[in-house]
């Protein structure tokens, strides 16, 4: 990101609204990258759209009053976040209306999972694993959250945490046994 959009990214913290309006075209690009690739594993046909889910997110995020922005990985870092959540609250909404059946299942890839089944997980039940993971390790939870959902790099997400590339790489095997074999479980019962 330019100068140009840390300073308005800075202003934003600092209660300028107006700066939001100067940040969008900005930013637009890589927020609609993020949006694209949590899109890309959504089922086909989901009625959400990538450009709703940026416009939706980009909203929720100049409306963070406490955030104080350290740069381009941790506005990704939160744009990730926030795009993950209308994710996972629009499928609760979809399971809900449907009566818990016909649960939305994501596909597992940048090698989250390597042994899991082809049919994908179910989001809510990454949504709620990674709650749990969040729990036991805040940082193992986020790295999952940067680079699976953000499309971040180890070095993007390594920057972002203010940790080396080798803890991020670390964590990051950690964090995908754990969850591979909660999703397990979790299929099982």
């Amino acid at each position: 990101m330019s100068d140009e959009t840390t300073q308005l990214l800075s202003a934003l913290s600092e209660g300028d609204t107006s700066a939001a309006e100067r940040l969008l075209p900005l930013v637009y690009d890589e927020l609609k990258r993020i949006a694209a690739r949590q899109m890309n594993q959504e089922r086909v046909g989901h009625t959400l759209q990538a450009t709703a889910l940026v416009h939706e997110a980009f909203i929720k995020l100049i409306d963070q009053t406490r955030v104080q922005w350290q740069g381009k990985a941790h506005f990704c870092a939160v744009a990730s976040n926030i795009m993950r959540r209308i994710l996972v609250d629009y499928a609760r909404q979809k399971n809900a209306a449907k009566r818990g059946s016909g649960a939305q299942k994501i596909s597992i890839d940048e090698n989250l999972t390597p042994d899991m089944k082809q049919d994908g997980v179910d989001l809510v039940e990454l949504d709620e694993a990674l709650t749990q993971l969040a729990e036991l390790n805040e940082r193992h939870a986020k790295i999952v959250e940067m680079r699976f959902f953000g499309g971040m790099t180890v070095e993007e997400t390594a920057t972002a945490l203010e940790v080396s590339t080798s803890t991020v790489k670390n964590d990051w095997r950690t964090a995908k046994a754990w969850l591979m074999i909660q999703l397990q479980d979790a299929d099982d019962e």
